[in-house]
């Protein structure tokens, strides 16, 4: 059974970021399936030499995600627009 585009969309958002997840899950554990070109392959070895350069630099991925969360709840909240550019 094939799911249309807008029986999707009548699901609750929660739902609808659930199906999301599961998706990019299914994407993600089949890396080999997504081709890199030579600049992606050049910048996470560039990412890569500058993590094992300063591995504290950085921050948790729960740290992250939250940060992310808390900006865009701040957004919806204050009904404004928000795009994804880290100032």
């Amino acid at each position: 059974m094939r799911t249309k585009v807008a029986d999707i969309l009548e699901l609750s958002v929660a739902e609808r970021i659930q199906i999301v997840e599961d998706i990019w899950d299914s994407i993600a554990a089949v890396p080999e399936a997504v081709p890199l070109s030579e600049d992606e392959k050049k910048e996470l070895d560039r990412r890569l030499e500058a993590y094992h350069l300063n591995p504290d630099a950085g921050s948790p991925w729960n740290e992250v995600k939250e940060r992310i969360r808390n900006w865009s709840r701040s957004c919806y909240l204050l009904e404004i627009p928000c795009d994804m550019t880290i100032h």
